[in-house]
């Protein structure tokens, strides 16, 4: 039972809910309380001590009637002589995860008998012992670490594995011993038989949905985190802004914790001294060297005319993660002109924000040198020798005057100018792209396409102030 109980929890974990060490066994000392005899009262203990918001109640509520939901068992066709014995009989509960192991005998629970030179399987399947044949499935999926199932391909080898440990061969033999000597037996149990297989193709198809959906997730994020951000599907939007979602979190998790405690370094013997003069030099106050580490600050530029329309709601939403990362951060939107829209970004949640600030300037042509003198107009005095300046872009100025003078001025004030671009370097100085002109001036310029090395890109930074 310990042992289902975590297979439970990973089940849980990858249909999304979070579930610590401590609260799984929190969890089990609470089902050692109730037990499991009402099921009803088992879904409630789960989503009492492991659920924390009403999406997880929600998908723990699925994965428990998923978990505990045991595939249908097969009937074997009555025999010609079994009379009204067979189709009068009840059949019994199916087994539960706490199921004893089966000691490869039949418990004699069903119906007609089953000649008893016939392997266990056989008899089970002709018997119709659904209790025993239960607990010989649940006891083959363990043996054959159906658990360990991770995507869809793998399907056909657990549904072999788990015949395999049942005795598929010897029902073969014993299929075949019928088929001379018994006709009748040898179509029920061929019937019975096929029937097995449906069940436990089932089986592995639960255990799929149980335990491969989060690695299945994984797959296809990976597949998405690597995928162009301006050659996405229709279909495939809202999956990428989730996923962008779910890494701008893991940056907020990663680098908006409070800093750590500066280490005292070296004794600054100088000074302590000095402190300690009143005390004739008895070092009772010690003074430390400290490190002096500048107040971090970023200003980004993000476009959002018509010719990344598609790319820029991901970059805004990395930018809107980099205001809860940074304590100093001031941000720019521009197509035709810009607009500062840290309040909006701020103040709103991620998805307001984005139709907010591509409602005010987005869908553009952009105008690389008009954008540049508004800023250098306006917004110079925020750039400082502290400051990280990041422009989010394809550079394509529509062969108008790119105005990189400005950009040099606005390189040579800062710390730090990062250029991070969605198209492909091969595009870069192709057409009205100004790229290499402005390269000349940034002190990083960086390739993103595509969603991990945007990702990657503002790691980076972040992580320099860090």
């Amino acid at each position: 039972m310990r042992e289902n109980l975590h297979r439970f929890f990973r089940a849980a974990r990858g249909a999304g809910v979070r579930v610590s060490p401590a609260e799984s066994i929190d969890a089990m000392r609470a089902v050692a309380e109730v037990g499991f005899s009402d099921r009803a009262i088992l879904r409630d203990t789960f989503l009492l001590t492991l659920a924390k918001s009403e999406d997880e109640k929600q998908a723990l509520g699925d994965c428990f009637d998923l978990f505990f939901d045991q595939p249908a068992l097969p009937d074997a066709p009555p025999s010609s002589d079994a009379g009204d014995a067979d189709s009068d009989a009840a059949p019994s509960d199916t087994a539960s995860p706490g199921s004893q192991p089966f000691s490869g005998q039949p418990s004699g629970g069903g119906g007609g008998g089953a000649p008893a030179e016939l392997g266990a399987l056989a008899q089970m399947l002709l018997s119709q012992d659904r209790n025993a044949l239960a607990t010989a499935i649940a006891n083959a999926s363990s043996a054959a670490s159906l658990p360990d199932i991770r995507y869809f391909t793998q399907r056909g080898i657990f549904s072999s594995r788990i015949l395999d440990q049942l005795g598929i061969a010897r029902l073969r033999d014993d299929l075949d011993t019928l088929a001379v000597s018994n006709p009748a037996e040898a179509e029920r149990l061929a019937a019975a038989t096929e029937a097995l297989r449906d069940t436990v193709r089932d089986a592995v198809s639960q255990a799929l949905l149980l335990y491969g959906r989060e690695e299945s997730e994984n797959l296809r994020n990976e597949i998405l985190r690597n995928a162009p951000l301006a050659r996405l599907e229709p279909r495939q939007m809202e999956q990428m802004r989730a996923l962008i979602r779910r890494i701008a979190r893991r940056l907020r998790e990663r680098y908006s914790k409070p800093r750590k405690r500066q280490r005292r370094g070296h004794l600054d013997v100088r000074r302590t001294l000095r402190r300690n003069a009143a005390w004739g030099s008895v070092p009772f106050l010690t003074a430390w060297k400290r490190r002096h580490r500048d107040r971090p600050k970023i200003v980004a530029l993000c476009d959002v005319s018509g010719s990344v329309a598609r790319v820029s709601d991901f970059f805004l939403l990395l930018i809107h993660s980099l205001h809860e990362v940074v304590s100093d951060v001031r941000s720019f939107a521009f197509s035709g002109h810009l607009i500062e829209v840290s309040d909006i970004l701020e103040s709103m949640p991620p998805e307001e924000a984005m139709r907010e600030i591509m409602a005010k300037v987005g869908f553009g042509s952009s105008d690389y040198g008009n954008c540049l003198a508004d800023f250098e107009k306006q917004w110079l005095n925020a750039v400082t020798p502290q400051t990280t300046v990041i422009v989010l872009g394809d550079a394509r100025s529509n062969n108008l005057d790119p105005r990189a003078d400005i950009l040099r001025r606005i390189g040579e004030r800062s710390k730090r100018l990062v250029w991070l671009n969605p198209e492909g370097r091969m595009a870069w100085g192709w057409g009205d792209s100004e790229m290499p002109r402005y390269a000349t001036f940034c002190n990083v310029v960086r390739q993103c396409a595509t969603a991990q090395q945007l990702e990657r890109a503002i790691s980076d930074i972040v992580a320099t102030y860090q």
